[in-house]
């Protein structure tokens, strides 16, 4: 069965790493085959420069730069599903007073505070922090990088609204990974 909607957080390719135009057609029927029955989103990294938004528009994704979305199942009642890059924005007043459960993604979670300060979400969906690349147990990341210092982990409650930030699947400039599992991430969202 496909997911309902497929969001992605960022970072698709390393900055340093160039594409060729074989590489780019490959990414792009990968990521082409991603079935999603609303639809898939995105919103691009601190990584994601040259390639990104010819990469994912030709993969059917739509790039949510700062804009959100109705999105309706099978019901009236519809989920609003936000994009925010580093410059923030605001949901119009009244979208927000109709109660509509609510999805933001972002790429840095240090955002996050920001984006609360002026919008309700439910639920938060980042990336960037790799959940700190190097996990010593019981001790949490050895480091964090810029824009994750705050939140890097898997999880945060913050009020009513759930933060997961996925580990993604790379690396940053260290290369490595040590004790932090790559996720994607799978969500069910039910209002039973």
């Amino acid at each position: 069965r496909e997911p309902d909607i497929v969001l992605f957080t960022g970072d698709l390719i390393a900055k340093e790493y160039e594409i060729n135009n074989q590489e780019q057609e490959q990414i792009i029927e990968i990521l082409s085959k991603i079935k999603a029955n609303i639809g898939k989103y995105a919103i691009a990294g601190d990584e994601d420069k040259k390639y990104f938004s010819t990469i994912m528009n030709q993969s059917q994704f739509i790039i949510l730069n700062n804009q959100y979305e109705l999105l309706y199942n099978n019901s009236n009642d519809a989920i609003v599903l936000a994009g925010f890059s580093e410059n923030e924005f605001t949901i119009e007043e009244e979208v927000q007073k109709q109660n509509l459960y609510s999805i933001a993604i972002y790429h840095q979670p240090d955002i996050t505070d920001s984006i609360l300060e002026k919008n309700h979400f439910d639920l938060l969906l980042s990336g960037h922090s790799h959940n700190g690349n190097i996990q010593i147990p019981f001790i949490g990341p050895i480091f964090t990088v810029e824009g994750a210092k705050k939140y890097n982990k898997e999880h945060y409650t913050i009020g009513d609204s759930e933060l997961y930030i996925s580990s993604g699947l790379g690396t940053n400039e260290e290369g490595i990974r040590l004790f932090c599992r790559p996720s994607i991430n799978f969500y069910r969202i039910s209002n039973s």
